[in-house]
């Protein structure tokens, strides 16, 4: 059974959004806030599996309450998506330079959405080419970007550098397969390591630390 929150301060999107999860036999709702700090308090309280957060909220905004939560060691199997309206290139990119593991607006057809929580929820992330574009242009577009190597960025071998470097171009396993000419298997296996010593929750967050350390030229 996947749990899941939902924060919205819109009354009405938070009865649309608990229907559709309670609509599934798989899904459970975890409980509802209508703002930021009701979400993190809720989310330490109920650890939900998945938590859908609005960015715009009372008290403390969405990408606020997503750090509180990705930053609580508490919470390591949480997941969130963030879920707004506003999809603008500042959105995108704290959402997920603070940990989200997607980022969905509004209009997403329910099917997509209800998809969205059981991929997050089994350690996937919601990177869309459009979404890692976006990743891309905030960091080519800044003026004085000096790269930030991740501190563990040390222990990758050569050829976990490179995996890394084409998932921060947007590549999934079997793209970057052929690109390297290996099986999509092994192409996993160095992902999956990689993560694994930077400690990254999924490849948004993987992304993120692509272009932090200089590993994509964007």
């Amino acid at each position: 059974m996947i749990r899941v929150l939902i924060a919205d301060d819109q009354d009405l999107v938070r009865l649309g959004l608990r229907a559709l999860v309670e609509s599934e036999d798989d899904l459970a709702l975890a409980g509802e806030a209508a703002d930021g700090l009701r979400a993190v308090e809720l989310a330490r309280r109920e650890r939900p599996d998945v938590v859908l957060m609005d960015i715009r909220m009372p008290g403390i905004d969405g990408i606020e309450a997503t750090r509180r939560i990705v930053a609580d060691p508490e919470l390591t199997g949480t997941r969130v998506v963030v879920l707004t309206t506003f999809e603008l290139d500042q959105y995108v990119f704290d959402a997920l330079r603070h940990g989200a593991s997607g980022f969905l607006t509004k209009d997403t057809r329910p099917t997509e959405l209800l998809r969205a929580i059981r991929l997050v929820a089994e350690g996937e992330a919601l990177l869309s080419p459009s979404v890692t574009r976006r990743v891309v242009r905030e960091f080519a577009t800044r003026p004085s970007r000096v790269p930030r190597p991740h501190p563990r960025l040390d222990t990758l071998t050569d050829r976990e550098r490179q995996v890394v470097g084409l998932v921060g171009e947007g590549l999934n396993n079997d793209e970057i397969a052929a690109r390297l000419v290996v099986s999509p298997a092994t192409a996993r296996t160095h992902v999956s390591r990689a993560m694994g010593k930077l400690g990254a929750r999924d490849r948004a967050q993987l992304v993120v630390f692509a272009y932090q350390s200089g590993l994509v030229s964007g």
